[in-house]
């Protein structure tokens, strides 16, 4: 399997995948700057497997996740705290999948390193 970034979002308040959440995918350069790479929804299963341009080699740098959850929680009628949530990592390994869950309430999230 090639080198890939992916994500999944669980609504644990439901108990269910997030679905329709806008993910963008922003890659930091040499000279800090951030560059957007990709953009996707979750799909039904909560996932997105497209994020990562699949004609770019992956780098050895860090990256950042955008999470647009206000949209998601509002199709809820689900009052929520953080109208994003931001996840920034930094990837060595560039042999290896990196799969980054979002584990998703409407007061708080927490997030790590999957497989």
């Amino acid at each position: 399997m090639a080198a890939r970034i992916s994500t999944h979002v669980l609504d644990i308040t439901q108990g269910r995948p997030a679905k329709g959440i806008a993910v963008t995918l922003e890659g930091q350069g040499l000279a800090g700057s951030w560059k957007v790479l990709g953009r996707s929804k979750t799909d039904a299963d909560g996932r997105s497997d497209d994020l990562y341009p699949i004609n770019l080699r992956l780098q050895a740098e860090s990256y950042r996740l955008t999470f647009e959850v206000s949209a998601y929680f509002r199709s809820q009628q689900v009052t929520s705290f953080y109208p994003e949530v931001v996840v920034i990592f930094t990837i060595q390994d560039v042999a290896q999948p990196y799969h980054i869950p979002l584990l998703l309430s409407p007061f708080g999230y927490s997030t790590y390193r999957g497989s």
